[in-house]
């Protein structure tokens, strides 16, 4: 730990003996701190101090007391204190003496001054070993390079009680809403996709209110099948307050009724009616966004006024095909990204597009629709030159748009490797939309790509929050603590959720790998067994082959392979998946020259696959480790 005392020097040239009486009063406090907390202090060096502790909880926590007492003491003062910065660093040192020295004394003498006065900095390294162990919050600081430290270092800032944002708008305090899926009670049953597409929209304007976190809609579909009370779904989904209702479509004329519910109590916070024509749908959303802010005590800027009262389009026909594709996609989604799935939902937003050019929206969510869907089920390749077309057209349109640029990080991500870039745009996305669940997880999978994994912690944490249902977030989470090393973390986590989402075939798989790799052998034959038959998707059936052939079983990988080499596959394999397999089958040379030829060249899927035990057999390889190097990624 180094501390340093914020405006020292100046204070000592206008007041040199005070500026020393200060220091001394310092002292008094500090002895006493750090004993308490098992401290050294190692050297003083000026107005700072270099104090190194048997463990980083016990730094923490004297950090924390440090300025839990300067505090209490300047503010009995009548005149102005000295604030302390505090850095913390965890690592090896080398005692000299009654010195220390090496790396990490340098590296926590760099994040110090990245303290505010009366503030404590602490490093990914620190932030690891205590985020679950102290009662506090933190924040991430933006990536900087530290002066003289080669790798770059995840650095976070302790929220201290007393400093902490007493605005209802900060991300602790800000109210949590869930919009259920609307009912359908229109004459017509096929106007089922209005109501399904009219909830995420809704989802999507309630979201541009910055002091409020809205609930995607992975995780409110369920609901839709299965109701259940409303205290219940805001345990569940950890929510304040619901937002249900129905929708009534007849011709031209809307019925729209809501009713906003305190999820804890179950009063009505709001309920409304609206009889109204189609014309009047965005104007409905947002009347709804407006009252709902109301209503959770949320004041509106006028610029969010603005935001909400802007339409993705005029022409209400383009409109209709934008939520018949948002319905198709989410359709096709659910169902385990079947091609024909995918086309149909394309060719919804390609007619929106058609009547109304203008809407960044339409440009944006196809955008989104065709980088999910490319490496899943239709090769990178056959999109890869409209992709860029559609994200520069969306972002041309409305440089303001959050999905937009959630759309093109992932463009930077995938079709790029463009790591910089998409970091940048991820984290504009979630500036413009902190409830942008997307960006979060895309963001996520970026920094865990990457090794900053307790960033990339942070990012899934808060995809999770905002859509905690959603199966796929946790098993990134689970990924990337397997990536990390830190497995019997990933296995506990895999555990958890396998007892609050049983039916999961695919964290089945993933527990069952993770006891492959620590030699529970039995443990993961039973979580094959748990995991049940063959399944359909190309991603989940090459992760069960992959899975069996660790335990002996390589029937189901053959299988895969020679489905692929005879051209018979009714589903697309993309080559990262091919080459797992056939190196699992032993067929090295082979699966390197598919990563040559295919992966790096071609559709792009080792960049997120690099690190599965799977590729163990080549890591080392010659040809594996350039691959990597020249996608910029560390062997």
């Amino acid at each position: 730990m180094f501390t340093d005392l914020a405006g020292f020097t100046a204070r000592a040239h206008e007041d040199e003996a005070g500026a020393l009486q200060l220091l001394r009063e310092q002292d008094t406090v500090f002895q006493p701190v750090l004993e308490a907390h098992a401290g050294r202090q190692v050297k003083a060096i000026g107005d700072g101090r270099l104090i190194e502790f048997p463990n980083a909880l016990d730094a923490v926590e004297c950090a924390v007391d440090l300025q839990r007492r300067l505090h209490e003491t300047d503010s009995s003062r009548s005149g102005p204190g000295l604030p302390m910065r505090v850095g913390i660093h965890l690592g090896d040192v080398q005692g000299v003496g009654s010195d220390i020295l090496g790396d990490a004394v340098n590296i926590a003498s760099r994040i110090e001054p990245l303290a505010e006065p009366g503030g404590i900095c602490v490093s990914s390294h620190v932030y690891d070993q205590i985020r679950n162990k102290v009662p506090y919050q933190f924040r991430m600081l933006d990536s900087k390079a530290l002066k003289g430290i080669r790798d770059p270092i995840g650095v976070y800032k302790i929220v201290l009680p007393w400093n902490a944002p007493r605005s209802p708008r900060s991300d602790s305090e800000a109210p949590r809403l869930a919009v259920l899926p609307l009912t359908n009670i229109s004459p017509d049953p096929h106007d089922e996709y209005f109501a399904d597409g009219l909830t995420e929209e809704l989802i999507a304007v309630l979201s541009r209110v910055h002091g409020l976190r809205v609930i995607a809609r992975t995780s409110v579909s369920q609901y839709k099948t299965a109701p259940k009370p409303v205290r219940q779904i805001g345990s569940e989904l950890g929510v304040d307050a619901v937002l249900e209702g129905s929708v009534r479509r007849a011709g031209n004329r809307l019925r729209i009724t809501l009713q906003l519910i305190d999820a804890s109590t179950e009063d009505h916070r709001w309920a409304e009616k609206y009889d109204r024509e189609l014309d009047d749908v965005f104007e409905i959303q947002a009347e709804v966004a407006e009252k709902t802010a109301g209503a959770l005590r949320l004041e509106l800027l006028g610029s969010e006024r603005d935001s909400l009262r802007r339409t993705p389009t005029h022409d209400l026909e383009a409109y209709d095909l934008y939520l018949r594709g948002i319905a198709a996609f989410q359709r096709t989604a659910d169902e385990g990204w079947t091609r024909p799935g995918v086309e149909g939902a394309v060719r919804y937003f390609d007619a929106a597009i058609a009547r109304d050019p203008t809407s960044s929206l339409f440009h944006s969510y196809l955008a989104n629709v065709l980088i999910a869907a490319a490496g899943e089920s239709i090769p990178q390749a056959e999109v890869q030159s409209r992709v860029p077309q559609l994200v520069a057209r969306a972002l041309e349109l409305d440089p303001e748009e959050s999905d937009a640029h959630t759309a093109s990080g992932n463009l930077a991500l995938q079709f790029e490797l463009n790591w910089e870039r998409a970091e940048h745009e991820f984290r504009s996305a979630i500036r413009l939309n902190p409830s942008n669940m997307s960006a979060h997880a895309w963001y996520g999978i970026l920094l865990a790509t990457l090794g900053r994994f307790s960033e990339a912690h942070a990012e899934f944490d808060a995809a999770i929050a905002l859509d905690p249902l959603f199966r796929q977030l946790r098993g990134w989470q689970v990924r990337a603590f397997e990536y990390e090393g830190r497995f019997s973390e990933a296995i506990e986590l895999a555990k958890r959720t396998l007892e609050r989402d049983p039916g999961s075939r695919t964290m089945h798989i993933h527990l069952g790998r993770l006891y492959c790799r620590v030699g529970q052998i039995e443990d993961a034959r039973r979580e094959a067994k748990l995991a049940g038959g063959l399944i359909a998707g190309s991603a989940a059936a090459v992760a069960r082959g992959l899975f069996l052939a660790m335990l002996g079983e390589p029937e189901e990988a053959q299988q895969l392979v020679t489905e692929w080499e005879s051209g018979s596959a009714t589903r697309y394999f993309r080559p990262s998946y091919v080459a797992a397999l056939l190196t699992q089958l032993g067929r090295k040379e082979e699966a390197l020259e598919i990563l040559e030829r295919d992966d790096l060249r071609g559709d792009r899927g080792l960049w997120i696959d690099f690190r599965r035990m799977e590729f163990d057999p080549i890591r080392n390889d010659p040809r594996f480790v350039a691959i990597l190097r020249e996608m910029k990624l560390a062997p």
